[in-house]
Order: structure tokens, then sequence, then C-alpha cells
């Protein structure tokens, strides 16, 4: 899948004005892949809901890398796929942080890779790294492990995986630049934006979930 087809590509066809742009949020899609349906949730998250579906919904952020926290839950998702392999990687829920700099030691293929991607997303500026937090995959994958999709330019982390119990809320937080510096080296770049996304389709899964509670804020 080329990059401008990842989580962190905030391309696609612009969505009609509704309430997920009136809470901050812009829904886009895959090429390919039938949209799922996102509403806004009271505390500034969103839920979730398709059939063999995926797409995703993303917002701007600013400042520097420090800590995130989040809240959520999966009603029903795919089941455990290997999400280090490029084929059939369907996961319930993916929240990534995009940064509006590059890893330390980018190489001129990854820009070339990039600006491709960019020249597919228009007017909109891609992140030029991201950091992508999933509840989905089998468990087994590494602790760490670059997305199969993003050229080297996004790393993974498996926080809950498929087998986690359903319908449970479950509490993150995560350190962003303790996660830069082990993923990418170096010092982190600030943020550019908050994504999260959904995918369902290789698998055909229903999917029910919910992300809220987002909040970026000092590292204590």
């Amino acid at each position: 899948m080329p990059l401008a087809m990842t989580l962190v590509a905030g391309a696609g066809p612009a969505t009609p004005p509704g309430a997920l742009d009136a809470a901050g949020w812009h829904h886009a899609e895959w090429h390919g892949v039938a949209p799922a349906r996102f509403r806004p949730l009271p505390d500034g998250g969103v839920a979730v809901e398709g059939d063999g579906e995926g797409s995703f919904v993303w917002r701007r952020a600013q400042g520097g890398a420090e800590c995130l926290s989040w809240r959520w839950r999966v009603d029903a998702g795919p089941p455990p796929t290997d999400l280090t392999r490029s084929h059939g990687d369907d996961r319930a829920l993916a929240v990534a942080v995009g940064f509006a700099g590059w890893p330390a030691r980018v190489t001129f293929w990854q820009r070339s890779q990039h600006a491709l991607a960019q020249a597919v997303a228009g007017s909109h500026p891609l992140p030029r790294s991201a950091l992508l937090y999933v509840w989905g995959g089998t468990g087994q994958e590494p602790a760490r492990f670059p997305s199969p999709h993003m050229a080297g330019l996004g790393m993974v982390r498996v926080l809950r995986p498929a087998a986690t119990p359903h319908g449970r809320w479950f509490e993150e937080r995560v350190d962003l630049a303790a996660d830069w510096r082990a993923a990418f080296g170096g010092e982190p770049p600030p943020l550019q934006e908050l994504v999260i996304g959904t995918d369902g389709d290789d698998t055909r899964s229903r999917l029910q979930a919910q992300v809220d509670s987002l909040r970026f804020g000092p590292c204590r």
C-alpha cells in the first residue's frame, strides 16, 4: 500500500460538513476501501462502526512531544492478524501521531516515497514520520516494528492484541518523546496530526469501537 494510503496520509475525498467537522475531525478514505462510519463523542473522541470497511479521521496537533493519554474499547473487531505484513493486517483501532520532521537517519528513498505521497495528497501537508499505537494483531509482534506500509517512516507498538477482552474500557498513556527516541533516534520534531483509524476490509470483519478522552500533557 503506498504511503499516501496509510493512517497518517490525511488524504482522500473530503466528507460533507457535519458533526465530525464541527468536533474538529476530518474523515478520509483509503483508495479502493469502503469507508467506516465515525461519529464524535462528548469528550473529544470518536466512535466507529463498519462491516468489512476501513478509513480514518485526523485533526491538527501542535507543540512538542509529551505524553498522550486516552481510553478505548472494542466491542467487535477483526481476529488476530500479523501486523508486520502488508497484506491482511487488519486491526480494530490505531491511534497515530504524525510529526512535522524526519527521522534522524532518513534516506533519499524515503524522502522520495514521501514526495510521491505528497503529490497525491495535494495541499494537505503530510507528516514526515509517525508513531502508531494499535489495538489488534497476534500479540507476537516485536515490541516496536516498522509499519509495512510507510517506507520506514512509521513505527508501530501493539498496546492491545486482538484477543484483548471486548466490551471493556482500557486506559493508555504513552511517552511520545521516549518512543520517538527508541524508534528513530535523535530528538523528536514538533507534533503535526493526531489520527484514529480502523481497518477490517481484508478479513471482512464487523467493527464497533470507541476512542475517547485524548489528552496531550507533560509526562510526570
